[in-house]
């Protein structure tokens, strides 16, 4: 079974995200950047069924500019296979992503789909969801646990509002990964050098789902969070209660 792992490239998460001075979008000129923490897990938790023979092969993906070989990269000496690369230069809305994704998928024929819940640069959440309707496969979201039981079926344990939830879902399915999962291992020397031999297929994303005509979702400009007012000490209950009334917000 090939188990295929979607990932993006986003700032790292230890970075201080800046705004372009004109508001067009965040400056990424020299700032570091990283597999998003949530694709991470999930290429752990593909690495992790392999080990434990449940799968022969694992293929990461992403969809991004030519400098996203180097997260590829990073996820062949995690362990992953071969990689996959669909090239494009411009932003790529959840929508679109799924449908290369599943023009992959049709092509590789894996038997599972594993993805981040989420990349914390835009907090969409979606592509996952989308991929599994347009491929016409069950979906397992915000997973914290993954047990194969049978031969074509996996219980997978949710993280939902109430607590937890376990599902069990029939292969293939998608499969996106909650930050409980696994924690990812450290990538040694020794596995960066041996990913620099593993293939890498650089396709273009125009040969697979062109662009649609126009964009669901537009983004008129971009603005830094307003900074905090600094608190006020008061020394007693009255003086609060004085003070929320000058505010309006106590009668």
């Amino acid at each position: 079974m090939k188990i295929l792992v979607a990932i993006k490239r986003v700032v790292d998460y230890n970075v201080r995200v800046q705004v372009k001075p004109d508001g067009s979008g965040v400056a990424t000129d020299g700032v570091k950047m990283s597999i998003n923490p949530f694709d991470e897990i999930a290429i752990e938790e593909a690495l992790r069924i392999k080990e434990q023979g449940k799968a022969d092969e694992v293929i990461v993906v992403t969809i991004g500019s030519n400098d996203s070989q180097q997260q590829l990269r990073t996820a062949m000496a995690m362990g992953a296979d071969r990689a996959i690369l669909v090239e494009t230069t411009a932003a790529v809305q959840p929508l679109h992503a799924a449908q290369v994704l599943l023009k992959v998928i049709e092509h590789e024929q894996p038997g599972l789909v594993i993805t981040g819940k989420q990349a914390i640069d835009d907090d969409n959440n979606q592509t996952p969801q989308m991929l599994a309707t347009l491929w016409n496969r069950p979906q397992a979201t915000f997973a914290s646990k993954v047990e194969f039981v049978e031969d074509n079926k996996i219980n997978v344990t949710r993280e939902v509002d109430a607590g937890l939830e376990t599902i069990q879902v029939e292969l293939p399915a998608v499969v996106s990964t909650d930050l409980r999962l696994n924690e990812p291992r450290f990538v040694k020397l020794p596995d960066i050098m041996k990913a620099k031999r593993k293939p890498l297929d650089v396709q273009s994303i125009d040969e697979l789902v062109p662009a649609p005509k126009g964009t669901a979702i537009e983004v008129l400009k971009h603005e830094s969070p307003q900074p905090r007012q600094k608190g006020v000490m008061v020394e007693t209950v009255d003086e609060l209660i004085e003070i929320l009334k000058d505010k309006g917000l106590a009668s």
